[in-house]
């Protein structure tokens, strides 16, 4: 099976390629922005027409939260119109498509993890941009699986918890908002449950296109508990580690409204696929490991 990622730089695209290593009969190629831009016209479908890719993973986008409400236009452009044109590209060829989507099509409202049928309700730029690329990719190519994710984490690029390991390096203590709740997920367990996917496909091509799927980590916490999960890891470790202290999200104002609880319920994927996340201690330790070692 030949697959088309594209996002090669981000912390999925890089997940991706480093995990289908490890099957042989899957051929990855992922592209840059440089050679496939969702904010240029065209860019993406030529590079689809040109490789005529069995499966499209559509892993780039515009993830500046904050950033967001200042360029909704290039956002849209990214998110939703962009991942619009690639699934049509990818009919045109007869590939499948896998959108990666965010918690942060739900507004926060519900005491329980989301699950796939909840209602959305986007309060951020981000957030509808996001749920309009969902729109888009469904209405342009069936063979689709549109695939929330939550609160994404690696040894790759910028993200919370590299964040907290390079201020732990020079600060005793780190105040972290506590009353927003989420589900953290490691991007390499991430690739693993996307590539599950692509190998089901082989075998059974129907399986669970034209649907919605939320996979994220397992267990619901708030930014605060999962910094200082960290610490605790890097205190494991014999890394530099601070104190955690809870602060309210109006003590942390942002330019984008954040949901109080986007977790995702995963439990549909698990049942479709066969593929359950790793518990978020076990995930957190390796990429934890592994920042170690290259620091």
């Amino acid at each position: 099976m030949r697959i088309l990622v594209t996002g090669r730089e981000g912390q999925l695209g890089r997940s991706l390629a480093e995990r289908a290593a490890a099957h042989p009969n899957l051929e990855l190629v992922a592209t840059s922005r440089a050679e496939a831009d969702l904010s240029s016209t065209g860019s993406i479908a030529a590079v689809i027409a040109a490789l005529r890719p069995d499966l499209v993973i559509n892993a780039a986008a515009y993830t500046a939260v904050d950033q967001a409400e200042e360029e909704p236009a290039l956002a849209f452009r990214i998110n939703a119109e962009g991942a619009g044109e690639a699934a049509v590209a990818a009919r045109k060829v007869g590939a499948a498509f896998i959108q990666m989507s965010t918690d942060y099509v739900f507004d926060g409202e519900a005491a329980e993890p989301y699950r796939e049928e909840a209602p959305t309700n986007p309060l951020s730029v981000y957030g509808r941009s996001k749920l309009a690329g969902e729109e888009a990719v469904r209405a342009a190519n069936p063979a689709h699986l549109i695939l929330r994710t939550a609160w994404v984490y690696s040894p790759f690029g910028r993200n919370f918890l590299k964040s907290m390991v390079g201020a732990a390096s020079s600060r005793d203590s780190l105040s972290v908002v506590d009353d927003q709740l989420g589900t953290p997920t490691s991007a390499l367990d991430l690739a693993d449950g996307i590539l599950a996917v692509a190998r089901a496909w082989h075998d059974e091509p129907a399986q669970g296109r034209g649907n919605v799927y939320h996979l994220a980590g397992p267990e619901q916490v708030s930014w605060c508990a999962f910094a200082r999960a960290i610490m605790d890891e890097c205190r494991r470790l014999g890394l530099p580690a601070a104190d955690v202290l809870p602060i309210s999200t109006a003590e942390w104002p942002t330019a984008a409204i954040r949901p109080r609880n986007s977790a995702l319920d995963s439990a549909k994927f698990a049942r479709d696929f066969g593929f359950a996340m790793p518990q978020l201690r076990d995930s957190l330790a390796t990429v934890v490991q592994r920042l170690a070692v290259q620091a």
